[in-house]
């Protein structure tokens, strides 16, 4: 190795770099107030805002909610804005979750869940962000059920089949994304006998 290859990597090693936030800093950070009556996701190891809903956004949020409640029943806890542990980096907070379970006798030392049967987004102002960046989190988290409520063209958009793909932010995308109409059904892939109209999702 030459001196100028040698001159090139030290600069480049004492270059600042961002720090990288893991899971356990960022509930300690969380425990300490360090964002206290804040809304903030750990995303890629990056703590950023989330902004504030308006009442269309949490409108939609609710129909949403209160559809999978039925349409999943009982044994099956429809999360509503709770954190997910996907990864070491990546703590989101989906609109909605599902997962197996009752939210009833869930200690208080119990950790988050790291995957659901299916993910919600409702999404207005965050339509690029959620069809781009967070459907790439989600596969790469090995969510196989993500839907988006997409309140700017009132439809429902459903992506299925994670799959590898190297040029995505995460590496990963969904290989499937269907667009339903208000007067479409759509079946969650893990209650495949319940039909949820998507009119019914859409304030």
């Amino acid at each position: 190795m030459g001196s100028e290859e040698r001159a090139n990597m030290d600069k480049t090693s004492n270059e600042p770099r961002p720090h990288r936030w893991t899971r356990e800093q960022f509930y300690q950070m969380l425990d300490l107030g360090w964002f206290q009556d804040q809304r903030v996701e750990l995303i890629d190891g990056e703590v950023l805002d989330m902004p504030s809903q308006k009442n269309y956004h949490g409108a939609a949020v609710t129909l949403t909610m209160d559809a999978l409640r039925l349409a999943f029943g009982s044994g099956f806890w429809v999360r509503n804005q709770l954190s997910l542990d996907l990864s070491p980096y990546s703590v989101p907070d989906p609109d909605l979750a599902v997962v197996p379970g009752s939210p009833q006798g869930v200690a208080a030392a119990a950790p988050n869940p790291t995957t659901a049967l299916l993910v919600v987004e409702v999404s207005d102002s965050s339509l690029p962000y959620d069809r781009n960046y967070k459907a790439s989190l989600y596969a790469v988290g090995g969510i196989a059920d993500y839907w988006i409520v997409n309140l700017v063209q009132r439809q429902l958009e459903v992506y299925r089949d994670p799959v590898a793909d190297s040029t995505q932010l995460f590496g990963y995308r969904y290989n499937s994304r269907t667009i339903h109409d208000p007067s479409d059904k759509v079946s969650p892939l893990a209650a495949p006998h319940a039909q949820l109209t998507v009119a019914g999702l859409l304030p």
